[in-house]
C-alpha cells in the first residue's frame, strides 16, 4: 500500500512538474521556408495566387488523393475558401481562407483545423523578384498553442516537421513552374 502511495505521488509531481514547465513554455511557433525559381515574378504570383493550385503543390493537400474538397468565392481574391475532409489523420479536416493580397507581393492567409483537432493558423506567401527571370518565394507558417497543449512544443521539433513539408512543397511548385 505504501509503495503504490509512493508511486500516485510521484506520479502526480512529475504531472505537476509538466504543468508548471507548460506555463514558461512558448506558444506560438514560426516556420518558414524559400526557394528561388526561374521565372518572373508576375507569373509566379499570378499561379501562387489561386488557391487552389496549393492543391497541385502543397506535400498535406497531396497526401489524400481520395481527400473531398470543395471551394467557397473566387479563387485569386480575399474571402477565397479551399475546405477538406480526409479520413487520413494527417490531412483530418479543416480550411485555408485568402485574408488579404497585396497584388504581386504577398498573400495571407487563415487555416482552420477541424480534426483531427481544432486550431487557428495563419500562414502567408511572398514573392520577391531576384531579376527579371528569376523570384524568390517564401513560404511561412505561424501558429499558437494555448496552455497546456503548449507543452508539446518542448518535445516536437515544429522546425522539422512543417520545415520539411514547406520544402518539399516549394520544390513541388518549382517543378510544376518549369513545364
Amino acid at each position: 500500500m505504501k509503495i503504490l502511495l509512493w508511486v500516485i505521488i510521484v506520479l502526480a509531481g512529475i504531472i505537476v512538474l509538466f504543468l508548471v514547465i507548460g506555463v514558461f513554455t512558448k506558444k506560438d511557433y514560426s516556420v518558414a521556408r524559400e526557394v528561388i525559381i526561374n521565372k518572373p515574378k508576375s507569373m509566379v504570383f499570378d499561379y501562387l495566387k489561386l488557391l487552389k493550385n496549393q492543391n497541385k503543390f502543397s506535400v498535406w493537400a497531396t497526401m489524400d488523393p481520395d481527400m473531398k474538397t470543395t471551394f467557397t468565392g473566387t479563387d485569386g481574391t480575399e474571402g477565397f475558401i479551399s475546405a477538406w475532409d480526409s479520413e487520413n489523420k494527417n490531412v483530418g479536416k479543416g480550411e485555408q481562407e485568402i485574408l488579404k493580397i497585396v497584388e504581386g507581393e504577398r498573400i495571407d492567409y487563415e487555416i482552420r483545423f477541424i480534426r483531427p483537432f481544432k486550431s487557428i493558423s495563419w500562414a502567408f506567401i511572398t514573392t520577391t523578384a531576384v531579376n527579371e527571370n528569376q523570384t524568390r518565394v517564401h513560404w511561412e507558417f505561424n501558429a499558437k498553442m494555448k496552455y497546456p497543449t503548449n507543452l508539446m512544443l518542448v518535445f516536437m521539433n515544429m522546425e522539422k516537421m512543417i520545415g520539411n513539408d514547406l520544402q518539399k512543397g516549394l520544390e513541388n511548385l518549382s517543378e510544376i513552374l518549369k513545364k
